[in-house]
């Protein structure tokens, strides 16, 4: 028999009521987030869940609820359970490393593809390093060890990482505004991943330790299966051009979040950013060079959104001009179709990041008509009205003259093909964003893009934060479809990323992200992206004047010489 006054107890005890889109129910106070998530949905959606959404907060299926709330369960189809996932890979390979080989340190540094790739601080992974370390994470996914919780103070965790000698981590966290901090500990790690993680090491099902040397590609699922490591894709431009980014952060000292502050605190970022400046215009100068050499007439200038294409295209404007060129720049926006006849996408709203948004056949015939030689009536759109120009313009291509075809669509087949492979020449643009907030824990480059288009929008095209976050996961979803798949057909990559730039982007970025409500569904992103910024010191005005008026960074920030009137 229960115990006497054991039900006047149960119905004392304090109940939420939670509610999961067309389902709601009440459950006693402190029941975690997976715990409803099982209750309230069949077996086979529940065990895809990795984390959920709790008004605007991305919250871990181990975390207790202890109020009515709305939850919205997560997957990997969703990019937050996709960082996630990551997060608590990343966790688990440390913690073989760790086990298997005490003495080595590993850095965290660019995705590839659906992977991350990686390397020791000093040596190399082998192959049979590498498969070591498979094979010991498999076993830590058998055993489903919890990825235990614990409230450190600041204050406790710098002299942790001091004491395991990971300087990086106890430098950075002197820069963290809030006084406590969630640590993560298995066994002998203790770690910090600036986000929600997995509750265990079992729901980790899906990985591969992929040998690169002179590191490893630690590959994931893609979205279409979940149930398997994505199939690895060799990148060997784009890993190439990371790597010469991260040998001049290693040169320049500036390798991680805590490396820039101390520039900045110590007066030394005016002449960081002049190095960065330099070689920039080094490096743009090379490709000209090249350009030459090669006889190209028609320069493919491409890569993702808000990568400084259009200023990084008028500087090497410049350069060819310095070795006696008439460049002509075309933009492929102006081959846009007007709005009413641009392919669909299932909600309705045209796809402006579609191929055939251009006017493929137009386009092709006009490179044709100006390689013959003849003048062309080039086209001119309109943003404003969504429609083509009334009024053209002529252009007429002679000798050294060449062509710099700028867009995210320039390395497309469907354009390409109608050109002499002999006569092109492609250009990949993007911000490879090099500076990782510590060893272990990378800054995204679609983040630092976000970034940069924020400030952008709101600085230019009078579009808020909210509205900029609102469009990103189509203009992300169309780099995935139109850009990235053409990358490595490019002769060269240009990496538009400034090692500077964060604590600039900070500076004008901060408070408009922090003026976005809890309550609002872009405050996850506006959230992830504080997190990140809250870790750099801002700049000040005599700072700011010595980015020069042909930076590419000038594009998002203003004051630019080729199109800025001011």
């Amino acid at each position: 028999m229960p115990e006497e006054g054991g039900g006047a107890a149960m119905a004392e005890q304090a109940m939420i009521h939670i509610t999961m889109g067309a389902q709601s129910g009440d459950f006693a106070s402190g029941t975690t987030a997976g715990q409803a998530i099982r209750a309230m949905l069949p077996a086979g959606q529940a065990e895809r869940v990795l984390c959920a959404m709790q008004g605007g907060i991305c919250v871990e299926l181990s975390d207790p609820l202890t109020e009515d709330c709305v939850l919205e369960p997560l997957t990997y189809q969703d990019e937050e359970g996709r960082r996630v996932y990551e997060r608590s890979l990343r966790f688990l390979f440390l913690l073989s490393l760790k086990r298997l080989y005490p003495d080595k340190r590993a850095r965290m540094l660019n995705s590839v593809g659906y992977g991350l790739y990686l390397r020791l601080l000093d040596g190399e992974i082998g192959h049979e390093m590498a498969r070591a370390i498979e094979e010991d994470m498999r076993e830590l996914v058998r055993q489903d060890l919890p990825f235990q919780k614990e409230e450190w103070t600041r204050e406790e965790a710098i002299a942790y990482f001091e004491n395991e000698g990971w300087l990086d981590k106890a430098q950075l966290l002197r820069y963290r505004p809030q006084q406590n901090i969630r640590m993560y500990r298995i066994g002998p790690l203790c770690e910090y991943f600036y986000g929600a993680m997995l509750p265990s090491t079992g729901m980790i099902r899906a990985f591969a330790v992929k040998p690169h040397y002179p590191g490893v590609v630690l590959m994931a699922p893609s979205p279409a299966n979940p149930d398997e490591p994505a199939p690895y894709v060799s990148r060997a431009k784009f890993l190439r051009e990371f790597a010469t980014s991260q040998r001049w952060c290693r040169i320049l000292g500036a390798e991680n979040a805590a490396d820039v502050n101390r520039m900045i605190r110590d007066g030394r970022l005016r002449e960081f950013i002049r190095v960065n400046e330099a070689l920039h215009d080094k490096s743009i100068a090379g490709i000209a060079d090249e350009i030459l050499r090669r006889g190209a007439r028609v320069v493919m200038i491409f890569g993702p959104s808000s990568s400084g294409k259009t200023t990084f295209a008028n500087r090497l404007a410049v350069h060819l001009r310095v070795l006696g060129q008439r460049p002509h720049l075309v933009s492929l926006d102006d081959f846009y179709r007007d709005r009413r006849d641009i392919p669909l996408e299932p909600d309705g709203k045209p796809d402006l990041e579609h191929v055939d948004a251009l006017d493929v056949p137009l386009l092709t015939s006009c490179l044709e008509e100006l390689l013959s030689g003849r003048t062309v009536e080039m086209p001119r759109f309109d943003f404003k009205t969504g429609a083509r120009c009334p009024k053209s313009y002529e252009l007429t291509v002679g000798p050294g003259e060449p062509l710099l075809l700028e867009g995210i669509h320039g390395m497309n087949d469907r354009i390409t093909a109608e050109v002499p492979e002999q006569l092109t020449y492609g250009i990949y643009v993007s911000a490879l964003s090099c500076i990782n907030l510590d060893d272990h824990n990378r800054i995204r480059t679609t983040d630092v893009r976000l970034l940069r288009r924020i400030v952008r929008d709101m600085r230019f095209r009078n579009t808020s934060p909210v509205e900029t976050i609102d469009m990103w996961p189509k203009v992300r979803a169309g780099e995935e479809r139109w850009i990235f798949p053409n990358m490595e057909k490019a002769d060269v990559m240009f990496n538009t990323s400034l090692h500077y730039e964060l604590p600039v982007l900070k500076t004008i970025a901060y408070e408009l992200l922090l003026s976005i409500p809890r309550t609002a569904p872009e405050y996850l992103v506006a959230h992830r992206l504080l997190k990140v910024l809250h870790y750099f010191l801002p700049v000040d005005g005599d700072v700011m004047d010595e980015i020069p008026p042909l930076s590419i960074l000038r594009e998002f920030i203003g004051e630019c010489s080729f199109y800025d009137m001011h």
